[in-house]
This record gives structure tokens, C-alpha cells and sequence, in this order.
């Protein structure tokens, strides 16, 4: 499905919970886009050196720029892929990844990042942060076949990006838009009355939730005695109690047409701000 920059697509509430295997895929090949800024760039403490940026115009998840000529590493879900970018954000190399495994990949990327002025023995896949498991870790090659899912996944980034680079446009001091490689979810944080912020994103999937969600966490959390105080969400969310506290809205309790989805979003997130905004920060 193509994507206009500014176009919610709408997401398949039916394939929600279908796309693990697709979604442990991609979380292990955003890895390699990821390297870059772990291997060429000064560590920043809030990890920002290692984050990506939703690319609608490629729909694809790109690494920050290094090196002499700017270049980024980005990761395709539909066809799953890997892309060089030049400083334009313009692709000049492709690898399909299906049928490929990580140290193919990993060549290739050394290769291309050699073409254009950076040392490819420094490229390292070596992170300072565990993710999920998946045989594609363990020399087994990527197997993106089933493109339905990953078009679903793709569409779950890029419609969560328009809606949170929108939002950022119209919060004072919001956090730029990004894709976190360790939990792999892409939102965005600002501040909040009383001295708190919220972190506001989407999940593509994890131990929660075998679906994408949509989440938003206050910092400091709401009491644990004032947690049956909190009101009922709008949207058909709901709130996260275990391990941690937040508003949440499941994949598949999504509405079925792109303009209720959107509408829906809107309606979850003005609810989860509404009810931090009421309830006093614990000490």
C-alpha cells in the first residue's frame, strides 16, 4: 500500500495479533540500521545517538547521519530491506533481506559504508541492550514472505508518526519523534503540569501485548493506592497495571476505517492526558 506523507492509511484491526513473527523479524533487522549510530557516534546518555526516524517518503525506519558524507542506514519492512541514504535522504544502495542472514547483511552494510569515507571495521552489531529472541539471531536467514504483515507493521509506523509529529507540532517542548531500537516503539515525550512529563507512543508488540498498542505513561506514575481512582478511558482503552502503570489501546480494538481510527487515537490519548492531568504525581 503506497503512502502519502500527511495520509492515515488505517491499520487491519483483524491482523493485529498475527504479526509477531513479522514484528521479531524487523525488530532484529532495525538492528543493522541502528549499528551506525552505535558504531560512528559520540554515546549520548539518553541513548538518542542509537534512535531511528520514520521515513514516510521511503516508509522506512533510518538511523541518524555519519560519517564524511551524511549517510544513513535505514530498514524497509515492505519488501523488508536494508537502504543506504545519501545526505539527501536519497537511496543509493538496496538489499533485499529475504533469504539473507545477519552477517550477509552485515557485509554489505561494511561494503557500502566503505564506499562512502567511514572505516568498515568499526561497523558493530554489538549493543548494550538485550531484545527478544528470534532464529534470524542464530544464523537463520530472514524469511519476509509473508509481506502482508510487514505492510501491516509498516503502516502501524508510518500512520503512529503522522499522528505523533502532529501532536509534537502543537505541544510546547516535545521531544522530537523517534523509534527507540530497544522496546522498538516510536513516540515522543513532553512535559506536564506539576513537574511531570508523559511519554506518549506506539508498541509494535512485546511481552505485554502480542499486538501493537498504543501507550501513554506519566513519569513520575500514579500512586499505586489512587490507581482505582483513575477514570475509564475513552477509545476503547484501558490501563495497565502490571509491572507498570499506563493508559493503553490494543491493536484489536481498533475501529475498521482509517478516518475512526484516527478520531478514535485522538479521543484515547485527550482521555490518558485527562486523567494524569487530574491525579496528583506520587511522592
Amino acid at each position: 500500500m503506497s503512502e502519502r506523507p500527511g495520509a492515515w492509511v488505517g491499520v487491519d484491526p483483524e491482523r493485529s495479533t498475527s504479526l509477531v513473527d513479522a514484528r521479531l523479524q524487523l525488530h532484529h533487522a532495525a538492528q543493522l540500521a541502528t549499528a551506525l549510530g552505535i558504531s560512528y557516534l559520540e554515546k549520548q546518555a539518553d541513548d538518542s545517538h542509537t534512535n531511528l526516524e520514520w521515513l514516510p517518503a521511503m516508509r522506512a525506519l533510518a538511523s541518524n547521519r555519519a560519517g564524511p558524507a551524511n549517510v544513513r542506514v535505514a530498514v524497509r519492512p515492505d519488501p523488508l530491506a536494508l537502504l543506504v541514504l545519501d545526505s539527501a535522504d536519497a537511496p543509493v544502495a538496496t538489499l533485499e533481506l529475504s533469504g539473507r542472514t545477519i552477517d550477509e547483511a552485515v557485509a554489505w552494510v561494511r561494503a557500502r559504508l566503505a564506499e562512502h569515507g567511514l572505516d568498515a571495521a568499526a561497523f558493530t552489531t554489538k549493543r548494550h541492550y538485550t531484545i527478544p529472541p528470534h532464529p534470524v539471531a542464530e544464523s537463520r536467514p530472514f524469511d519476509a514472505r509473508d509481506r502482508g504483515a510487514f505492510a501491516e507493521l509498516a503502516t502501524w509506523f508510518g500512520d503512529s508518526d503522522l499522528y505523533f509529529r502532529d501532536l509534537s507540532s502543537r505541544v510546547r517542548g516535545a521531544s522530537p519523534v523517534r523509534c527507540w531500537p530497544h522496546h522498538f516503539d516510536i513516540g515522543m515525550l513532553f512535559e506536564s503540569t506539576g513537574g511531570t512529563s508523559i511519554g506518549v507512543g506506539l508498541e509494535p508488540g512485546d511481552a505485554y501485548y502480542a499486538e501493537p498498542y498504543w501507550y501513554a505513561n506519566r513519569y513520575p506514575a500514579p500512586a499505586v493506592d489512587a490507581l482505582s481512582a483513575l477514570p475509564a478511558l475513552d477509545g476503547s482503552g484501558s490501563w495497565h497495571t502490571t509491572e507498570w502503570i499506563g493508559a493503553v489501546l490494543t491493536g484489536s480494538r481498533m475501529a475498521r476505517t482509517p478516518a475512526d481510527q484516527r478520531a478514535q487515537v485522538a479521543r484515547f490519548f485527550a482521555s490518558a492526558f485527562h486523567a494524569y492531568a487530574s491525579e496528583k504525581p506520587s511522592a
